[in-house]
C-alpha cells in the first residue's frame, strides 16, 4: 500500500491558556488511513518557533553548553538542572542564525563567529507542541567561557559549561545528554569531528 496525502480539516481552535506557554484546543477531523474519517480534540502548546546553538572551538576542541533550571521535568523523577545547548526562541522577523548569535551572547557572554544551520528545524514533539527548533553551529573561544548569563526580563540564571568535544560525545553516546536538540548536535559534531582535515 502506497503513503498517500490524507486530508484534514480543523473545524474549530479554543484557546485554553495564555500565558508564556499558550494553550489551544484544536478540534479537527482527519481522513482515517483505511478510510472514512475520524474527529479528534487535541491540546497544542504554542510559543513560536526556537533556535539552539552548538559553540564549538576548534583549536582547543571544546564545546560550550549551558545549566540552568528545566521546568519540564519537575513531573518526572529526574534532575532539573541539565546541560544543554543554548536556545531561545527566535523573534518576530528575526532569523536563526540571528537568533543564535543573539542566544550565545545572552546565555553564555560569548561570541558566535561563522554561524551556520545544521539542521533547518525539527519538531520538539509534534504530538503535543508546534514549537520546531533550528540547530545552528559556529565558532566560539572558550579560553573567555565561563560565569553566570541571561537574560534578567527572562529571569534567567544560566551557567556556562565548557567541555572536551570528546566528552560532550560521549555522554551523548551513553544517554547522559537528554535534551533532545543537544543529542541530535552531539552526534552531528562526532561525523563533523571525523570529517574534519
Amino acid at each position: 500500500m502506497q503513503n498517500r496525502k490524507l486530508n484534514f480539516t480543523v473545524r474549530k481552535i479554543t484557546p485554553l491558556h495564555t500565558g508564556f506557554l499558550n494553550i489551544n484546543r484544536y478540534d479537527v477531523e482527519v481522513e482515517r488511513h483505511d478510510g472514512g474519517t475520524l474527529t479528534l480534540s487535541r491540546e497544542v502548546m504554542e510559543r513560536g518557533h526556537a533556535v539552539a546553538v552548538l559553540g564549538y572551538d576548534p583549536s582547543r576542541d571544546e564545546v560550550v553548553l549551558v545549566n540552568e533550571f528545566r521546568p519540564g521535568l519537575l513531573p518526572t523523577e529526574d534532575y532539573p538542572f541539565t546541560e544543554n545547548l543554548a536556545a531561545g526562541v527566535i523573534d518576530d522577523g528575526e532569523s536563526p542564525i540571528d537568533a543564535a548569535v543573539r542566544e550565545m551572547a545572552e546565555e553564555t557572554g560569548l561570541e558566535l563567529r561563522e554561524p551556520t544551520i545544521i539542521h533547518p528545524g525539527a519538531y520538539v514533539s509534534s504530538g503535543g507542541t508546534s514549537e520546531r527548533t533550528t540547530i545552528v553551529f559556529g565558532f566560539v573561544d572558550t579560553a573567555a567561557a565561563g560565569g553566570v548569563h541571561g537574560n534578567p526580563n527572562e529571569q534567567e540564571d544560566i551557567l556556562t559549561v565548557v567541555l572536551p568535544a570528546q566528552d560532550f560525545i560521549e555522554r551523548t553516546r551513553r544517554g547522559d545528554i537528554t535534551d533532545m536538540k543537544t543529542v541530535v548536535a552531539g552526534y552531528w559534531l562526532a561525523e563533523y569531528r571525523r570529517s574534519r582535515p
